[in-house]
């Protein structure tokens, strides 16, 4: 019998490949232009995006970027990588590849990278918890297309999301466990998710639910009072409601109402990058102490803890 070699490919969004203006621009001009993120019609859309908002938004969002910016890239590069390399050396016999919707490594240069190895199956695991068609279903749509061109075709194994999985519940759980005893059990901890449009949900997007279940299963594995927790979403762009309530108006009520210590988690967030470290960490707690608030920390992304390496290894093993 024909043994199959399995690959496994780790995608995420992707980042800039410098913190500059210029870098910037190309990697928004990329992703804001993928209608599983934007899907106002391109003639309205373009126009606006090229002429007003990439202008804009691009030297803004490079001065953030260069406040956060580590050795070896954005963080959600560094992070990525260490993860597909703890990844590897947990499966020595399993190439691992890592590949961005946006930016680079694309997926089209990982899924070759996997070919040249000769793999014949493949296992996707997008890291994002919680399904959206605006993340799992731009992979997807992505990793269609290149395949659409190759001669040879590997079976593939694609995991949706995974946000009540045991292992996923149990790194979250641990890492808010590891928080308390740093800091001290805060008054309330606040689970902020990235938001979406509210009209994707309305439309048969999943993905509030799917931040339900995670938020129901960690509640459950701290044991903590249903009042000591709350799910926000961050994030917005643009004008449209996207899913309320939102994170940075929650904090200022929050500090407002008398709550003195929080504590920040982003279950949402495989690793850590622009949205997590800067506004979370940074713009967020200064919205919250400026409010009245006391005590803030922001509980760090599972990165490559050993916690969530094994988590992908139980997950990718379920299909490989």
């Amino acid at each position: 019998m024909r043994q199959t070699k399995t690959g496994i490919l780790l995608a995420n969004l992707g980042t800039p490949d410098a913190p500059t203006s210029d870098a910037v621009k190309r990697y928004l001009r990329q992703f804001l232009s993928d209608p599983r993120v934007v899907d106002t019609p391109r003639l309205l859309w373009w126009p606006l995006l090229r002429g007003v908002i990439l202008p804009l938004r691009a030297p803004r969002v490079a001065k953030l970027y260069q406040s956060v910016w580590m050795e070896g890239g954005s963080p959600l590069m560094v992070y990525s990588r260490q993860q597909q390399q703890a990844l590897a050396q947990r499966l020595p016999q399993t190439p691992v590849a890592l590949g961005m919707s946006y930016g680079s490594p694309s997926l089209e240069s990982a899924v070759d990278e996997l070919l040249a190895q000769n793999v014949d199956h493949i296992v996707v695991l997008p890291l994002y918890p919680q399904y959206s068609c605006s993340t799992v279903a731009a992979v997807w749509n992505e990793l269609a297309r290149i395949l659409a061109h190759k001669r040879r075709i590997p079976g593939i194994s694609f995991i949706r999301d995974y946000a009540d999985d045991e292992g996923y519940i149990r790194a979250l759980a641990n890492s808010a466990r590891a928080a308390f005893a740093a800091h001290g059990e805060p008054d309330l901890l606040l689970l902020s998710y990235h938001g979406i449009p509210q009209r994707y949900a309305d439309e048969g997007d999943d993905y509030p639910q799917r931040c339900r279940d995670t938020t129901r299963e960690l509640v459950s594995a701290l044991g903590i009072a249903h009042d000591k927790v709350m799910m926000t979403f961050q994030s917005r762009f643009g004008r449209e409601p996207w899913l309320t309530p939102y994170t940075d108006e929650t904090l200022k009520m929050l500090a407002e109402k008398g709550v003195k210590h929080v504590q920040v988690m982003c279950p949402g967030f495989s690793a850590d990058c622009l949205e997590t470290l800067e506004e979370i960490a940074v713009q967020n707690r200064e919205i919250f102490l400026e409010a009245g608030g006391q005590k803030y920390e922001y509980i760090p992304a599972l990165n490559a803890s050993a916690d969530h390496i094994d988590m992908m290894v139980k997950l990718t093993a379920a299909v490989r």
